[in-house]
Order: C-alpha cells, then structure tokens, then sequence
C-alpha cells in the first residue's frame, strides 16, 4: 500500500518546477518549501556512472566542509600511550585502548558519529567489524580514521569533515548543513562536496560521470541540480 503523502509536503513540491536548478536557486527554494518545525538536515544526493561491483570504480573520499554541519560530531578514538592523552586535548568525547574494543564488542555500543583509531590498535579494532562495519564506523586509512595524528584528525571531523561513498546503487549521500544556514553557506558546502566527488572520480569509470544531482531536505521535497553545471564548476 503506498503511504500517503501529507498536505504540507504536496504543498512544498507544488513550489519545485520539473526542471534542474542551479545550486544558488535551489538553495533558497528548499528553504522556502520548510514546513517542518526541527531545523532539518540539508542532503546532497548524486547519481553516478560507476559501477560499484567493481572495487576500481567505488568512489570514496572526505571533504572538510568550509561552514561545517550545524551540529559537533560525537567522536571516540582508540589509541594507545600518550595518543589516548592527545585525543582528549584536541575535544574527542571517548577514548582509551582495549577496554573501549571490549565496551563496543561486548556491548554493541555505538554512542560516537565518528571512530578514530591508531595503526597499531587496529589488530584489536579489526574485530568489531560486525558491529562498525554495518553502521559505516569502521576506521580506514582512506577516510583518515586510522592514523598516528589523532589530535588532527579529531580536529577535522569536529570542524565539518565528511564522508563520501558510493553505495550499491551508485548514489553518493552527503549531509551538506542546516537548513537555517545562510543560503550562501549551503552553496558553498555543497559546491565544496561537488568538486571533491568529481575529483575522485576513478580511472576506470567511462562515460558519463554524474548523471544526476539532487538537494533535499529531511521533510521537504527534493530539488533536481543542473548538474552539468556543477560538473565544469568541480573541474574548474
């Protein structure tokens, strides 16, 4: 049975034309479309012409964001010696060494957005990948989780670094801000994580790189990007 579609969201989307925008109309549109009474998520959704089965096209990266997402991520790390006394000077909320692999393999407990963890834990790390894995909290030398320098890299998530990854289908998700943001922050966040995805694009992919791109907002209605557009911007 198809789930009913409220008046205030059938409103919101009689506000978006069938036709692409460009980012710095899109934005405004998407905050004059609010209906909701939360200061909602804005996401950056982009279709890509990859294909994620094959481990040479997977497009992943991060970006630090220039505005931020509107809210600190809550971040652990797991370290050893004078690295757990790093990672709580530079603001992580959890940190230790073992007993913190135990707390989450024993417990499932989850209570970060972010993981960090030094090279030479990850012998230990490695088994809590049923429990991280899943939830897309695993450290990866890739992402910039699993390093030496955990004072930075606590740093950088706390500032607004994101992750970026293609899923099964070839879609990137991306949070890009508040929708109480200044318009201007969002195109800037938002062209910011255009020009990262682009710029990873793998060798391997051939034709048509984005096929589309999409701004919503957590209740409201998705805004279709001219994504040509944000393609030559992001090669610029």
């Amino acid at each position: 049975m198809a789930r009913k579609i409220s008046k205030n969201l059938t409103k919101a989307r009689a506000l978006v034309e069938p036709r692409p925008y460009v980012l710095a109309d899109a934005v405004p549109l998407l905050q004059k479309a609010k209906y909701a009474k939360f200061d909602e998520t804005v996401d950056l959704t982009m279709r890509l012409g990859v294909d994620p089965k094959h481990a040479d096209q997977m497009v992943r990266g991060t970006v630090v964001l220039p505005h931020g997402l509107g809210k600190s991520k809550i971040v652990a790390v797991i370290a050893s010696g004078d690295k757990v006394r790093d990672a709580e000077a530079a603001g992580a909320e959890f940190f230790g060494g073992e007993e913190l692999v135990e707390k989450i393999q024993k417990e499932g407990w989850t209570a970060f957005d972010a993981l960090i963890a030094t090279p030479d834990m990850m012998k230990s790390v490695g088994r809590l990948g049923k429990v991280l894995g899943p939830k897309g909290l695993m450290p990866n030398p890739k992402t910039g989780t699993v390093t030496t320098d955990v004072a930075a890299a606590v740093k950088e998530i706390k500032a607004g670094k994101v992750e970026f990854r293609t899923d099964k289908t070839a879609l990137v998700h991306v949070p890009v801000g508040k929708l109480s943001f200044d318009p201007q922050k969002l195109v800037d966040n938002a062209m910011t994580v255009i020009m990262s995805v682009v710029k990873a694009k793998p060798s391997a992919a051939k034709g048509k790189y984005i096929k589309a791109v999409t701004l919503s907002s957590t209740m409201g209605p998705g805004i279709q990007l001219d994504y040509a557009a944000a393609e030559a911007a992001g090669k610029a």
